[in-house]
């Protein structure tokens, strides 16, 4: 009795993955679907092998802790920037999803882009979705065994191409190149290559809709910003049901049938599994493939689009028409997510057009405290560290106030290559009784010569003794 009760919790406990055969589907929505694909996978792939100022147009190089974006270059002092980058990607996401739901997880996110590649491949060799099933259930032969071969292989090469551009991002990638061919990787390097072509392989070759129903958690939280009035894929149950089947040129209203015809393609296109028809589930990655497929019945049927459609739960309710569903997408909250990503946008753009390329560092050599020097004169000596953010070479001068005669008697002129950091020594001199005894707040000024608008102000302390 307790080996049965203990069987029957297990078997309550853990569900069993039921392999999903998403059949191939044409239509609007898939059309804009792959445009997205090829759109990210160009830009990812290509992005990398682009040349700016001689150099690798999107870098992110860490061991020099510079991050180069075609002519703009960041430095760590510049986090506000990515920090910044990141509340920009989490506000797009609450708008789009309050207004048309997991438009991102449908349309752009790596797991489905990737999935679609995958899937893309595995047609190509196997089949469509009947031809795989086939596959599967038949006994293993050299067929069998030739085509699965051929799939794995194709989808593992795919991957380490994606893990070598990945870390061409980190490292130039011709270098990466030229130490792949002649296998001459760093440790890190061949980590990070085999560990993110890996990931890709086994999320997108095996795990799949596992990684957007168990380990993503957006699909857990997007239901606390969806609204009555979020565009989200619907099944409009009060056109289509009674479900069931029917011949062509039968009268189906006669017959007491919906336009559902019953015929599961909605749930054969679907990525994940599910059927639209039992209403919203939180598996439902939004891809609009169930969409396109009941078209495609409707169409076949003579009967009219939009069975299962973009729309809104008040709209279904309510017989809305589309312009009724568009005027609803301006409420508080959507405003208000708009106002702010827009502010936050061009914040962000205004800071970075007025950032001056220049941050300099003042310390003080806590070797030598003041001291008094030929005439009398007081001199503390710094080290100024003049951080050079564009590409060009600059030449600054270097002076001093706060304290009056304070002057700088090293070389006040320093030249500093582009993208690069540079320590300058500098000793600054008082005039005997010009100050008071102790601690005296000073401040250098660096300003670049022939570019008027690139000057930064630091402060410092003059010690002169007691």
């Amino acid at each position: 009795m307790s080996v049965k009760l203990s069987a029957e919790v297990e078997q309550a406990l853990y569900e069993v993955r039921r392999k999903i055969y998403p059949r191939a589907v044409h239509g609007w929505f898939a059309a804009w679907r792959w445009t997205l694909v090829w759109f990210t996978q160009v830009l990812f792939y290509g992005a990398a092998w682009l040349t700016w100022n001689g150099r690798q147009a999107v870098l992110f190089d860490l061991a020099s802790r510079k991050f180069y974006i075609f002519g703009l270059v960041l430095w760590p002092q510049d986090f506000i920037f990515l920090t910044a980058l990141l509340i920009i990607s989490a506000l797009s996401l609450f708008l789009f999803t309050t207004v048309a739901g997991r438009l991102w997880c449908g349309y752009a996110c790596p797991q489905t882009v990737y999935t679609e590649i995958f899937l893309w491949i595995e047609r190509k060799i196997e089949g469509d979705r009947g031809a795989r099933m086939r596959l599967d259930s038949q006994q293993t032969d050299i067929e069998k065994l030739f085509k699965k071969a051929l799939k794995h292989w194709a989808w593992i090469i795919f991957a380490l191409w994606t893990g070598f551009t990945f870390v061409g991002y980190f490292t130039p990638i011709r270098t990466l190149a030229a130490e792949f061919v002649t296998w001459t990787l760093g440790p890190w390097e061949t980590f990070w290559v085999f560990f993110y072509g890996f990931a890709t392989y086994g999320n997108a070759g095996w795990m799949r809709e596992q990684v957007c129903k168990y380990m993503c958690p957006y699909a857990r939280f997007q239901s606390s910003m969806f609204d009555r009035d979020t565009m989200i894929i619907t099944y409009d149950r009060e056109r289509g049901d009674p479900r069931g089947s029917r011949a062509k040129r039968v009268d189906h209203r006669a017959a007491g049938l919906g336009d559902c015809v019953d015929c599961g393609i909605c749930v054969q296109v679907c990525p994940t599994g599910i059927d639209i028809r039992n209403g919203l589930q939180y598996e439902c990655i939004g891809c609009a493939a169930c969409i396109d497929g009941c078209n495609q019945v409707m169409d076949k049927m003579g009967y009219p689009r939009g069975l299962i459609r973009y729309s809104t739960e008040n709209a279904l309710r309510g017989h809305w028409s589309g312009d009724e569903v568009w005027r609803r997408m301006l409420r508080p909250r959507t405003v208000i997510y708009a106002a702010i990503l827009g502010a936050t946008v061009i914040a962000v753009a205004v800071a970075l057009v007025v950032r001056v390329p220049l941050k300099v560092d003042v310390i003080r050599d806590r070797g030598a405290l003041g001291r008094i020097v030929e005439d009398g004169m007081v001199e503390n000596v710094y080290r100024l560290q003049v951080m050079n953010t564009r590409e060009q070479f600059l030449r600054y001068r270097i002076s001093v106030s706060g304290i009056e005669s304070a002057e700088v008697v090293s070389e006040a002129v320093a030249e500093v290559p582009g993208a690069t950091t540079k320590t300058i020594p500098v000793r600054v001199r008082v005039a005997p009784g010009k100050g008071a005894p102790g601690s005296n707040r000073i401040e250098f000024e660096v300003q670049a010569i022939n570019h008027e608008a690139i000057r930064v102000r630091e402060k410092a302390v003059f010690l002169i003794p007691r």
